[in-house]
């Protein structure tokens, strides 16, 4: 349809690099705010996945803080494949990171990699270069976790989520997890970095659960460590693998009593258990919190896959429904239900959707997803954007890709009649730049502005 009318198209996407966004989800650090060097561009997980399907060895991610020797030989790995992942929206994104942020415009080759990785390395260096790329994307503030605020010297740049203990996620073939998340934290007196999302090790403790008591002790303890004053959420994740139901205090007894032999059954019964009792106590915290949670993604060897039951709607429906005073924000991974989300955010007051999570960003899906949003929702039930990135590179890039396809979506709205382009342009605004700020309370930086 705007084929026919690129006018119409050039003139939304202009009007939308003027309206600014706001990042409701990110995992960048305080300590490196920019790309360290090319590793954090190149190797950015969503990369590495495109690198391994395409032959390259190595699937897992990057160590958090990698040494130059892990940094060169999976850069030096991945190159011979590169080849291979030209056509994909995830290139799409490093191309682009590296021309408009670096002026880099050639193959990476075996024999320049390294001088492209100096240019970033010395920008890096400079403090103001993080400024200068948000402010190129129009973004006015950052969500990242509470962690990765360090010492808070970027506290003008960011707000904080809650990343802690995840109680409804699987993890693979871990069937005691949601109460090994829950014992981690018991034995901490300050919220920690989360547990990765495939756990292959897990670190001694010197406290463990044993009986319900226990369960209820270790919560108790959990949410009365939870920082509310500095923080705007908890973002948690609600795995469609767990069959989430009303669980008694006999149940979980017997479910604890037989952990050395768990299965599946008392996977859901710890996990139901504990986010029942969790968003109980969390509610007492209603104007102070939301509740957000990914959806849609669930564990394989190095990442996850996109894995959505239809039945998992309905619970989450009854959970929220349930809990009336708590703000519930969905973090969607899966494009075919989203359609389904979208109802339950008409009819559950205390429901929001945001952004387009993991296996969602990718322009046709985020056209589809934005499509059917902005047909069934109102502009203040729905955020237009976050990241995941982790460093501002690729916030940059991933809101020029949302731009571009909100700018398709709107264009065809204003072709066919139902908006205005001036009516458009407030939609757009709507969802990128009001709605985080009504629905997590998220304020813009003077820094960035």
């Amino acid at each position: 349809m705007t084929q026919s009318h690129p006018e119409i198209l050039t003139e939304i996407e202009a009007g939308l690099q003027a309206i600014p966004l706001i990042d409701v989800h990110t995992h960048i650090d305080a300590a490196h705010l920019s790309a360290r060097g090319l590793h954090d561009i190149l190797l950015y997980h969503m990369v590495i996945s495109d690198l391994y399907s395409a032959g390259c060895p190595s699937g897992a991610r990057l160590s958090e803080d990698p040494d130059n020797a892990e940094v060169e030989s999976r850069i030096i790995e991945a190159l011979p494949y590169l080849k291979h992942i030209q056509n994909t929206s995830i290139f799409w994104g490093v191309r682009t990171t590296l021309r408009d942020l670096y002026g880099w415009e050639e193959p990476l080759t075996t024999a320049n990699w390294r001088r492209l990785d100096a240019r970033i390395r010395e920008r890096a260096g400079d403090p103001s270069w993080p400024l200068t790329i948000l402010k190129r994307a129009e973004i006015h503030r950052q969500v990242t976790e509470l962690w990765r605020g360090r010492d808070g010297s970027a506290n003008d740049l960011f707000q904080y989520s809650l990343e802690w203990a995840f109680f409804a996620r699987a993890q693979w073939g871990q069937n005691d997890i949601p109460l090994f998340e829950l014992e981690k934290a018991w034995n901490e007196q300050i919220p920690s970095p989360p547990l990765p999302v495939t756990l292959s090790q897990r670190p001694s403790l010197a406290q463990t659960i044993r009986s319900v008591e226990d369960v209820q002790d270790a919560l108790q303890h959990y949410c009365e460590h939870i920082p509310y004053n500095q923080i705007i959420s908890t973002t948690q994740h609600i795995s469609t693998d767990i069959q989430y139901r009303s669980i008694t205090d006999e149940e979980m007894a017997n479910a604890i009593n037989n952990r050395p032999h768990a299965g599946e059954v008392e996977r859901d019964i710890y996990a139901s258990y504990l986010l029942e009792h969790f968003l109980t106590e969390l509610e007492k915290h209603a104007d102070q919190i939301v509740f957000q949670f990914s959806l849609g993604a669930e564990p394989l060897p190095y990442e996850s896959g996109s894995k959505l039951n239809q039945e998992t709607v309905y619970h989450i429906a009854e959970i929220i429904a349930h809990h009336p005073r708590l703000r519930f924000q969905v973090l969607l991974s899966s494009a075919h239900a989203n359609q389904a989300l979208c109802t339950l955010a008409r009819e559950l007051p205390n429901l929001s959707l945001a952004g387009y999570w993991w296996h969602n960003f990718f322009p046709t899906i985020i056209r589809q997803v934005m499509s059917e949003r902005l047909d069934m929702l109102p502009t203040n039930k729905q955020i237009g954007f976050f990241s995941d990135a982790y460093c501002v590179d690729w916030a940059y890039v991933k809101a020029v890709m949302v731009r571009k396809q909100l700018a398709e979506v709107l264009a065809t709205r204003v072709v066919e009649g139902q908006h205005k382009l001036d009516e458009a342009m407030a939609v757009a605004r709507g969802i990128l730049y009001e709605s985080p700020q009504t629905l997590l309370g998220l304020k813009p930086s003077p820094a960035l502005m």
